[in-house]
């Protein structure tokens, strides 16, 4: 398809009536960005799903277009105004309570990664996972799960299998200082990193 074609296509069967083929070779050539309408458009004149003209989404905007969920029924669904949820939107900061929280994890179908991501939960996660590998896994296992919105049973073998690495990290540390606390590189590392990890040892949640 030309980029005639296209914008042509835009026109006719999507309302978009100043999009031209130049607007279409600029897009091409990465020189200006489509907005919303004008990707949704595009898609469609180009018989695909947003989702596959992009990346993987990051931003709550990127998510919504990749589902094609308009942002009328996001607000709906979360139980916010209109002008609100675009507001959070446009500032690319979700400000929603938990219970809003887990109606866009449902509304977008956010993989848990994404849902942490776009829902700023990352560093409670990060508390969470410090406690369960420093400690007792099995007491923190309900909280990562509820958090995370996955089935406990699911989570045992990742919490386990990172609770034994940190305890062989202290273990080695303990050893190499002679009795100091476990305060070496490698489990400094561990931790700083804790997050990615725990995503990491999650069969489907890595991105490519």
């Amino acid at each position: 398809m030309a980029p005639g074609h296209v914008a042509y296509g835009m026109r006719a069967s999507f309302g978009t009536s100043h999009v031209g083929p130049e607007h279409v070779i600029a897009w091409e050539r990465g020189t200006h960005v489509p907005d919303a309408a004008e990707f949704t458009a595009l898609a469609g004149a180009l018989w695909c799903q947003p989702s596959e003209l992009m990346g993987h989404p990051r931003t709550l905007l990127e998510h919504r277009i990749a589902r094609g969920v308009s942002a009328e029924d996001v607000a709906r669904a979360t139980g916010l105004t209109l002008d609100a949820y675009l507001a959070m939107e446009e500032s690319g900061q979700w400000a929603g309570d938990k219970r809003q929280s887990v109606h866009l994890g449902e509304v977008l179908s956010l993989p848990p990664r994404d849902f942490i991501a776009i829902t700023r939960l990352e560093d409670e996660l990060a508390r969470l996972l410090t406690e369960a590998v420093s400690t007792r896994w099995q007491a923190h296992i309900r909280d990562i799960a509820k958090l995370v919105s996955m089935e406990r049973r699911d989570l045992k073998g990742p919490l386990s299998a990172m609770h034994q690495e940190y305890q062989g990290l202290m273990a080695a540390t303990l050893s190499r200082a002679g009795g100091t606390t476990a305060s070496g590189e490698d489990g400094r590392r561990f931790i700083e990193n804790i997050v990615d990890q725990f995503w990491t040892r999650l069969p489907g949640s890595s991105r490519a």
